[in-house]
């Protein structure tokens, strides 16, 4: 079981065409919201609400900070990512939406229990894998044997020790805490007894992890 961290940080509209997609505009700096340890699930747990409209699936890059960081350099960042790993930054899209009409905050659609699905991480330690590899690596997650999703991390708007210095600057990150960096386009509904893939080809490395999508209501 992985373990949960303090609090996991959650980027969005990183990829310009998911932001197109759901006609949002491209925000001038990261947009940032938390989503709380309670929310914290491991493949092949994929258990969303069916009674608050639809739930979508947005697959993300995340990592994992080693070390405290407070207003750190890029430098200090990038030293300070450890591991990455694979995730569902799974949100009440209906929800949401309601939120954002109104100029409401975003947890009741993103923070629910089992919002956050991780696959296992990628220790860099153990691994021929670096931060480098996984700022150019690519990544895809099917719905029942079709492809959703296919994100290549290049086209962030903001790489990954970019965002997690920023984010250092605007509160403090503990070691343990998780980054998810943002989703590319191709988000859509969840529904009981889905079959999702998620595969990933970072470096030399290609890993595939599968789970079945079930009630939580």
């Amino acid at each position: 079981m992985l373990q949960r961290p303090s609090k996991i940080v959650c980027v969005g509209r990183n990829y310009a065409a998911h932001a197109a997609e759901l006609n949002n505009p491209i925000p001038s700096e990261p947009l940032l919201f938390i989503k709380p340890p309670s929310s914290w699930a491991v493949l092949p747990k994929i258990a969303i609400p069916t009674q608050q409209g639809a739930c979508h699936h947005e697959l993300e890059i995340a990592v994992r900070i080693a070390q405290p960081l407070r207003r750190a350099t890029l430098r200090e960042a990038r030293e300070a990512i450890d591991a990455a790993a694979l995730a569902l930054d799974l949100t009440l899209r209906d929800v949401q939406d309601k939120l954002k009409q109104q100029g409401q905050p975003w947890e009741r659609a993103k923070a629910f229990d089992g919002a956050c699905v991780m696959a296992p991480w990628m220790e860099f330690s153990n691994l021929d894998v670096q931060l480098e590899q996984v700022q150019q690596s690519t990544f895809v997650l099917r719905r029942n044997g079709v492809e959703q999703q296919r994100g290549d991390a290049r086209q962030m708007l903001m790489p990954i020790a970019e965002l997690v210095a920023h984010i250092s600057h605007v509160f403090s990150l503990e070691a343990g805490d998780v980054i998810l960096t943002g989703t590319p386009a191709g988000v859509g509904p969840l529904t009981p007894r889905d079959m999702l893939e998620l595969e990933w080809q970072i470096g030399s490395h290609s890993e595939k992890w599968s789970g079945q999508v079930i009630k939580n209501d």
